[in-house]
């Protein structure tokens, strides 16, 4: 299984067990998701600034905040219920219950989803400390949220490189789009990618039957659809290079 795995990633190594230590596992894995909730949450926030909201914002972010719109839930919870569905999932393709793997997934959820509704409370201006980002009303203003748009998506791709090769717990998404890289695809990070928007897919489907709306989708997430599994592979080599694939366990290979 390994062997088949480093033959199939020429471009990194994948290590069958760790090399980090766990303090800079934690370090770089709270760094990564920081960078990552952030990311997320600048992705809805412009999308929002922009009026009519043509914008739009990264792929599983834009169904999951349908989603909540359609359920009324807050973005806490609909990532977090989410990511239990998520995790079932990733257990059906790597063909066995893994409760560290699981209680990883849970792990991650519960600070992300925290730390997008900072982020999101933050750039709205809920803090006093700052007032939030204004509406674009000028097309410089317009341009430079389209800008840190695509920002955001850059930034949710190169943390998504970082946590996954530190492989300490992961997003539900992320292990589902490391699933399908390592164990289906012969670790192409774009075509996992796309494949791992099928579920999200489906959220805005179902959300669009129940609201008849269909918000936060636009250039922005067809920025994402089509870039931010290639920023991943990149973000691979080229962020913390020396950071190789720890510990990788995508189940047995079908082939």
């Amino acid at each position: 299984m390994k062997r088949d795995l480093k033959s199939q990633t020429s471009s990194q190594q994948i290590l069958s067990g760790r090399t980090l230590s766990m303090s800079m596992s934690i370090f770089y894995f709270t760094i990564s998701i920081i960078i990552n909730s952030a990311g997320n949450v600048l992705t809805l926030v412009t999308s929002a600034k922009i009026h009519p909201s043509y914008l739009g914002s990264a792929y599983w972010t834009a169904a999951e905040a349908n989603l909540s719109v359609a359920f009324g839930w807050n973005l806490f919870w609909t990532f977090l219920i989410l990511g239990i569905v998520i995790t079932i999932l990733n257990a059906i393709l790597v063909g066995h219950w893994d409760w560290h793997r699981a209680l990883g997934n849970l792990v991650f959820m519960v600070p992300f989803s925290a730390l997008i509704q900072f982020f999101e409370n933050f750039f709205i201006g809920k803090y006093p400390i700052y007032s939030g980002l204004p509406a674009a009303n000028t097309p410089v203003m317009i341009g430079f949220y389209i800008l840190l748009n695509f920002f955001g998506v850059a930034l949710i791709g190169t943390a998504i490189s970082i946590y996954q090769r530190v492989n300490l717990v992961l997003h539900p998404a992320d292990d589902l789009m490391q699933i399908l890289r390592f164990k289906y695809f012969k670790g192409n990070a774009n075509i996992a990618m796309w494949a791992s928007y099928i579920p999200p897919t489906l959220m805005a489907i179902l959300a669009f039957v129940i609201t008849k709306n269909f918000t936060n989708f636009g250039i922005g997430t067809i920025f994402a659809f089509l870039f931010q599994g290639g920023i991943t592979g990149i973000a691979d080599t080229k962020v913390i290079p020396s950071l190789k694939h720890q510990a990788l366990d995508v189940g047995r290979n079908n082939k």
